[in-house]
């Protein structure tokens, strides 16, 4: 069974052409836009039970939809209903870490040792390392046994014991000398900047970012807050050849590498006050479009802190990928601030349906240019 909480890679795709060409040629689909056509094989090809699209151009707001949100009484995907975004929380992470930078209270370069003192094995690691997955940590969903999901429904969390889990293993590479995804590093960032501030990630998160921004819909679940906002669509997870509602479970499993709970609308909204410098300071933002070279999947894939870069047809992309138990997801901004988010009702995801998404992201993002 594939790690729902993987978030390993952004996209699991060959090339954008390929994807592009996989999507327009299927002929048992009507394809009214180059969008639509794109969730639609998602949804009748490789089928997820729903997808939706949102993407905001200026001042416009396009939702588009396919599939259903609800396979046992077919109501459509809700307009923007709320989501587990999975690794898109990386993002408001990194932007928390990047303002304490900002504000010196945190130096990029500095060991997390210095914030977090007997935490790591390896000393050498630093909160830039954390940021940008050079840290050689063990990544510590790689030891969740997701054979059986329902286990791990309410079992939650606590972020030392994820961290404990993870060093239990022998380092991939010694600090900054190679790149590997781990959930971990961003565990261990919630960690240095609870510490930093002396208050809770989720109200730290919505003091620096979703109140300011006024996304009212994006927060961080705490230890026993299960239940998902209605509406919602429901997120399946495939047991035993069944889809199993997986909306409603505790996501401090997840924690600061992958719990926030948000909607298309809040993360395009994100996403372009990010980008367009309304988060960050200018330099606190070009550290984090510095960007290394990363196993996504997809040619010319680069990482930076906490945002990762991929190419389109048009130009570049700006943003992440989600994973988590139940639903999946790309979102950021492209060419001319254009931003867009693609949600999908299930994870773990078909091969093709993850590989598709990025087809659906490039349709939303370039199409109509």
């Amino acid at each position: 069974m594939r790690k729902s909480l993987r978030g390993k890679r952004i996209v699991a795709c060959g090339t954008l052409v390929a994807l592009l060409a996989a999507t327009t040629a299927a002929p048992a689909l009507a394809v009214t836009s180059p969008l639509q056509g794109a969730l639609d094989t998602l949804t009748a090809q490789d089928g997820v039970p729903g997808a939706e699209a949102v993407v905001q151009d200026g001042s416009r707001t396009r939702v588009t939809r396919s599939g259903t949100g609800d396979v046992a009484t077919g109501k459509p995907f809700p307009r923007n209903g709320p989501f587990h975004v999975g690794s898109v929380t990386k993002s408001f992470v990194a932007t928390v870490v990047l303002q304490l930078a900002g504000e010196g209270r945190v130096k990029l370069d500095a060991p997390v040792e210095r914030y977090l003192p007997g935490l790591l094995p390896d000393r050498r690691i630093t909160v830039r390392q954390l940021l940008q997955h050079t840290t050689g940590l063990y990544n510590y969903t790689d030891d969740l046994d997701l054979s059986d999901p329902e286990a791990l429904r309410h079992r939650g969390a606590d972020p030392a014991g994820l961290v404990a889990m993870a060093v239990k293993h022998p380092a991939l590479f010694p600090p900054g000398t190679s790149w590997s995804y781990s959930n971990t590093n961003y565990i261990v960032a919630g960690m240095l900047a609870e510490r930093v501030t002396g208050h809770a990630l989720g109200d730290e998160i919505a003091h620096r970012i979703t109140r300011p921004l006024g996304l009212r819909d994006t927060y961080l679940p705490r230890r026993g807050d299960e239940k998902l906002p209605a509406p919602h669509a429901v997120g399946y997870v495939p047991i035993d050849g069944n889809l199993v509602d997986f909306s409603d479970y505790d996501a401090t499993i997840a924690g600061a590498a992958g719990g926030l709970v948000s909607t298309p609308a809040d993360l395009d909204r994100f996403y372009g006050a990010l980008l367009g410098g309304k988060l960050l300071r200018p330099a606190e933002l070009a550290e984090m479009r510095r960007t290394v070279p990363a196993d996504l999947g997809v040619p010319g894939a680069r990482y930076g802190l906490g945002l990762g870069s991929i190419p389109l047809s048009c130009g570049e992309f700006w943003g992440h990928e989600g994973g988590v138990l139940g639903f999946t997801n790309l979102a950021g901004v492209g060419p001319g601030g254009r931003r867009a988010t693609v949600v999908l009702n299930q994870n773990p995801a078909p091969e093709a349906a993850e590989a598709h998404l990025l087809a659906a992201t490039d349709a939303a993002l370039c199409s109509g240019r």
